[in-house]
């Protein structure tokens, strides 16, 4: 379905300027964003994927991840295909960096009051738009976030933070919690590895955190890539400078994409990046794709307050969201 986007702005001559991600695509008629699904038509910058969906599942809330929101519930989750990054180390890349320029890939119609109707048959207590960017079919999201928050659903992106300002404050009154991929701490790495910038990225994990969304934040560790000791004590002083009570999901690589030449991340080095984000003063560090380390434990008293097997709840020692040994509220949205 093509359908007119929101946030951009005319230029003249043809010339339409999208608003919805800090690239801030200047597109020619008849062209396309870098995202490849949103495109210029007699000087109307159009959506190409609207209600189009490439992929929907019930999902763990914990697959996001976020494990300090609503833990043990399901999530319907959503994606449109496209991108506005190009990571060479992307695990969803078949979907993730197809585009509408070829149309080599569709997805089917799943229209938003449709993904509202199947959330509800299916117990899910939130949507999820995740999979590839949420921002690139933010209209489709902004739609269905809507109606989620009528029928008392709560919404949460998956997201590589490049959303700009007047993206966040629009989807801002829908919008619960978000996990933010902060891939790294260098900007030649979002520039070489990502063909974008590292700055948007922290602006945007600032600006959920003070208009009081529930923040996570994911890094990917890559071999060789962003896996020093100095890159890991950088984004845990970011990370704790904004809170120590975001959680740090420290994932570890498997060889895909344009990086399927590299190992996977050694378990010593998940290990190393931990250590240092506790001693930088975090409350809650998870460890991704490998099998030990994803319970919450209190960070007072450290008594195991949420079990985990990947992302199955097994044990929840939590009332009122507190601690049962030492009665601290711990952070998040919790039973």
């Amino acid at each position: 379905m093509i359908k007119e986007a929101m946030l951009y702005e005319r230029l003249g001559g043809g010339r339409v300027r999208c608003g919805l991600c800090s690239h801030r695509c200047e597109v020619l008629l008849g062209k396309f964003g870098i995202c490849g699904v949103r495109k210029n038509q007699d000087g109307k910058l159009c959506t190409l994927v609207y209600g189009e969906a490439i992929a929907s599942h019930v999902d763990p809330i914990e697959k996001k991840p976020l494990y300090h929101f609503l833990p043990g519930s399901t999530s319907y989750s959503i994606a449109a295909l496209g991108c506005n990054f190009k990571c060479s180390f992307c695990q969803n890349w078949e979907i993730s960096q197809a585009s509408k320029r070829g149309n080599t890939l569709s997805g089917y119609e799943l229209m938003p009051e449709t993904v509202i109707r199947e959330a509800k048959k299916n117990n899910c207590k939130s949507i999820a738009y995740t999979y590839t960017e949420p921002t690139i079919f933010f209209e489709y999201a902004y739609d269905t976030a809507r109606l989620a928050k009528e029928a008392g659903l709560y919404n949460v992106f998956v997201t590589n933070g490049y959303m700009t300002e007047e993206a966040i404050e629009t989807i801002r009154p829908y919008l619960d919690a978000c996990n933010v991929d902060l891939k790294s701490f260098r900007e030649d790495f979002y520039k070489k590895t990502c063909s974008a910038s590292l700055k948007p990225v922290l602006d945007s994990i600032r600006r959920m955190k003070g208009l009081d969304m529930w923040v996570e934040v994911t890094t990917l560790i890559i071999p060789g890539q962003n896996d020093s000791e100095k890159e890991f004590t950088e984004i845990a002083e970011f990370i704790a400078g904004l809170g120590i009570e975001i959680p740090w999901h420290i994932s570890r690589f498997h060889p895909d994409f344009k990086y399927s030449g590299l190992m996977a991340t050694p378990p010593e080095t998940l290990q190393k990046a931990k250590a240092i984000g506790e001693e930088t003063g975090l409350r809650y560090i998870y460890l991704g794709n490998v099998v030990e380390g994803n319970d919450t434990y209190c960070y007072n008293c450290k008594a195991l307050l949420i079990k985990r097997t990947i992302f199955d709840v097994s044990e929840y020692n939590m009332k009122e969201g507190r601690c049962p040994s030492c009665g601290v509220f711990i952070d998040g949205l919790l039973n």
